[in-house]
Formats: structure tokens, sequence, C-alpha cells
């Protein structure tokens, strides 16, 4: 029993070894257990349902600053991607820039270029850098794979280390509600935490780095979250922050992650 017991674990081991992918910029190493073709098929499905039960916007203006600054973004990460061999992270990405109609401070990108903006974030965005520095945060979730990561935990937490496939089909309102909740859609404030402090300052240095190359002045992203800590001072944590902690801590990291992007930004491009 015991030596059965110890073959498990090595292959189990084994497993977690070969299940693992590199973080662009950051370099680390982390769990990755699902599929790509796997992870964009749920995200086009979840993001479908999303856009069906929540309204888009009908101020034109703003959707179109969005879904222009949101094209800034794409072609900043594509040309990254495409200037370090990691053009097949972004292989059968359709983007997508949706601006929704609802008060709440929020934001998400889920894989496969699909971005969603609240319009309630806009009074704290305070014109294009702030959308960049939003936008360009979300979109790193997505290319470093956080929300795959985070799912590949749950897998072997809840699951045993079972196959997604598998648990879809054994438990499919559970794996969809992993789903939503790796990738911070529809998150309760203060229930949901998809996002490890450590995927957070991942997701603000690959954000910088994106946004500078869009042309946006990454210095800007510290005024950005000077005002998100304010909005959380002033009541209950907006949404966006129960994902997204705005601390001191986290806007010295950023005064500290400014001269590598720096590198990347050309004055007067915006």
């Amino acid at each position: 029993m015991q030596r059965k017991r110890l073959r498990t674990v090595w292959l189990l081991v084994l497993l977690l070894a070969a299940a693992c992918s590199t973080v662009p910029i950051t370099g680390r190493q982390q769990l990755n257990l699902i599929p790509q073709d796997t992870i964009m098929s749920m995200s086009a499905q979840q993001y479908n349902q999303f856009l069906e039960q929540n309204k888009l916007s009908n101020n034109t203006e703003a959707a179109r600053t969005i879904q222009n600054v949101g094209r800034d973004i794409a072609g900043a990460v594509e040309q990254y991607m495409r200037q370090n061999n990691m053009s097949q992270q972004v292989e059968g990405y359709e983007w997508e820039f949706k601006l929704v109609e609802d008060d709440q401070i929020n934001a998400f990108a889920m894989p496969g270029g699909k971005v969603v903006v609240y319009t309630g974030i806009l009074d704290v965005t305070k014109g294009n850098a702030g959308l960049a520095t939003v936008m360009g945060h979300e979109v790193a979730h997505a290319i470093a794979n956080h929300g795959g990561e985070r799912m590949s935990q749950g897998l072997l937490a809840q699951f045993g280390g079972v196959a997604l496939s598998q648990a879809l089909k054994t438990k499919p309102g559970a794996t969809q509600q992993m789903f939503m909740a790796a990738y911070g859609v529809g998150a309760q404030v203060g229930v949901l935490l998809p996002y490890s402090r450590l995927q957070e300052t991942e997701a603000d240095k690959l954000g910088l780095v994106f946004m500078a190359m869009a042309g946006y002045d990454p210095r800007e992203a510290v005024s950005f979250w000077q005002r998100m800590s304010s909005a959380k001072e002033g009541g209950a944590p907006p949404e966006f922050l129960s994902t997204h902690p705005a601390d001191q801590t986290r806007i010295r990291n950023l005064q500290n992650m400014l001269p590598e992007a720096m590198r990347y930004y050309k004055p007067g491009t915006r």
C-alpha cells in the first residue's frame, strides 16, 4: 500500500513538473494543467453569456474611446510577443473591447482578447492614460495566464487534479463557477479574490510595459492607483479593488517598476 502511494505521489510530481509554463517578462514558472484551446472555448462561451446578461453602454463616444485605447494595448501586446518569439501565446486572439453600463468600478479581461470595462470606472480613469492603465493591467492578467493558473490550482484542490474535461462532465456548474471566479467575472466585494498579490504584481509590471509600448506614459499609472486608493477610502471598496488591492505598498512597487517601463515609452506618440 505504501509503495502504491509513493508511486502515486511521484506520478503527481512528474505531472506538475511537466505542466508548467513561463510568464512573459517576469519569467516565473507557473502551474498550467489546462490546454489553451479548452480555455479559449470556455472564455468565448462565458463572454457571450456575460454580454447577454449585461447592458452595453449607449455612450458612443466613451465606447469608441474604449475601443481605441484597447486596440493600442492589443497592438503593443502583439508587438511584444512577436519581438520575443512568443506569438503563439496570442494565437487565436480576436480582440473585443466592450463598455458595459454599470456603476461598479470594475473591469476584466478574458483569454482570447475579450475585454470589458464598466462605466463606473470612467470617473476614476480620468482620461486615456488611466484607461490604458486599467486595460493594460487586465490584459496582462490574461496574457500571463493567471486565470488558467488559478483554475489549475482549483482543479488540484477541489477535484484532485482531475482533467478539466472530466470536471466539466461531472460537475459542470462548479467548474464554470471556478472559471468565472478565476477571471474575476461577476466577483462580489470581499468574497472572491481571483488573483494573488504575486499575480497582481506581475500584472502591474506587464501592464506598465504594454501601456508604455502603446504610447501612454506609464507614470500615469501611479496617479490612477492613487485615485483608486482614494475611492477605497471613501467607503466600501469598489469591486475592482476586491481583487486589485491598491495600497501604499503597491504604489511604491509601481514607482520602482517605472524605470524599466520607461525604456519602452516614446514621448509624444499619444
